[in-house]
């Protein structure tokens, strides 16, 4: 398969792959936050999950040559296991309902279901899986490992940015967040529908925050 060689240090995540949403009002009313660092060598170490509601993976692919069509997955699993002092040692697990996939069109969501896309009766679930973490700053790292989706295993990497982390000032929970980014060819894990017409290269932007445990 194609490595791609693009942005996370976690899902997929760490694909990653929040959920529709973001910070809302009243959250940001809660007041001046406790000391948060973007130092990643402060990060405290440990075994960390993904907050459901503030994980997501974008994905986006050309549709027909006139425009870049958007959705997203919004139920994305994982958990992450961080050490900051050997970040080589982290490692990631990320589960996607692939009935979650959400185009914003009620007709579009219905195929996307389908054998044609999917195949969500069949193929509910996509995993990846961490091999390694590979350091390439302080701040970021590509993480390699195993995308399966449809019931084909492919090696996939992203690479990750580490954002932030501190005890988040809302739920008062240790927390940790990152970005990433990655591209992966839809006709390798067996998604052939209306090639070349559609897209083959399918860009995924990965948001995570995780939780302490």
């Amino acid at each position: 398969m194609k490595r791609t060689h693009a942005l996370a240090a976690l899902l997929l995540a760490g694909f990653a792959f929040a959920a529709p949403g973001g910070l809302h009002a009243q959250e940001a009313a809660q007041g001046t936050p406790p000391a948060l660092t973007k130092d990643p060598g402060q990060v405290k170490a440990g075994r960390y999950r993904l907050d459901p509601a503030h994980g997501k993976i974008t994905w986006s692919i050309s549709h027909l040559g006139f425009s870049t069509y958007y959705g997203q997955f919004t139920e994305v699993s994982g958990d992450l296991v961080l050490d900051p002092a050997a970040p080589a040692k982290s490692s990631l697990s990320v589960k996607i309902g692939t009935g979650s996939a959400n185009g914003l069109n009620d007709k579009l969501n219905a195929h996307l279901k389908q054998p044609d896309f999917l195949d969500v009766g069949k193929f509910p679930e996509a995993t990846f899986v961490s091999t390694s973490v590979e350091p390439t700053s302080p701040t970021t790292a590509r993480v390699n490992g195993t995308l399966t989706l449809r019931g084909v295993s492919k090696p996939v990497s992203f690479d990750a940015t580490f954002n932030q982390a501190g005890v988040n000032p809302v739920d008062k929970i240790y927390s940790v967040g990152f970005d990433g980014w990655t591209v992966i060819k839809r006709s390798e894990f067996g998604v052939n529908a209306f090639l070349p017409l559609l897209g083959d290269e399918v860009s995924l932007r990965l948001e995570g925050e995780f939780k302490l445990q």
